[in-house]
């Protein structure tokens, strides 16, 4: 009985094991894809005067900051995963008030980006964050840590798609206002999911106590 029972947690244990192997392998490749799409997004935002792409930017880096707090939470208790998702929440919700302040700013210092730049990096970023989906679909629902993950990234297509058609239309317009209009969307979608993290961090720390 007792060697059953010995096997069984051996079993469990070496499951567990394996699943944070798993998460930990992913998470890696997910935040250094993140990492360097940042700095490359963060400089055509900057050369082609758009607001909807600094939003981007903006939302990779709050991306590789959740997923290196992801790892570090990978073998640690529900708790610490839920206070880590939490941290994410405000951390999305700082990008959130960033892109805000930009908009605010554009309203009164208008200028027409550069819809090139734009589309050129939009695209990228579509395929960036497509394979950053494509390798956390299999975790999204593993846990509070890596599911408030899988939000992240799935947001990420989202901007994305909407950049590029802020791009087209500048290019149609010849006009700052799409730009200023899909980077106003966007930071309401990036609060919505502040929200959402936030609100299932809260509740599995409740249900926890």
């Amino acid at each position: 009985m007792e060697a059953l029972m010995g096997g069984s947690c051996c079993e469990n244990n070496c499951a567990v094991d394996a699943l944070r192997a798993r998460q930990k392998s992913t998470l890696i490749k997910v935040l250094w894809v993140n990492a360097v799409m940042f700095f490359f997004i963060v400089g055509a935002a900057f050369y082609g005067q758009s607001t909807a792409l600094l939003s981007d930017s903006l939302d990779n880096l709050g991306d590789a900051l959740t997923y290196g707090l992801s790892l570090y939470v990978v073998a640690h208790s529900v708790q610490a995963k839920a206070r880590v998702a939490l941290f994410k929440g405000f951390l999305i919700f700082l990008g959130a008030s960033v892109v805000v302040g930009q908009v605010v700013w554009k309203l009164f210092n208008p200028v027409v980006p550069s819809y090139e730049v734009m589309g050129i990096f939009s695209l990228a970023g579509v395929a960036a964050n497509g394979l950053c989906l494509w390798l956390l679909w299999q975790h999204r629902s593993e846990d509070i840590n890596m599911s408030s993950v899988f939000e992240c990234s799935r947001n990420d297509i989202a901007s994305n798609l909407s950049v590029f058609i802020a791009a087209a239309g500048v290019w149609l317009f010849q006009s700052g206002w799409p730009d200023i209009i899909i980077a106003s969307l966007l930071a309401l979608l990036l609060l919505r999911s502040s929200f959402r993290v936030i609100s299932g961090a809260l509740r599995e720390l409740r249900r926890k106590a």
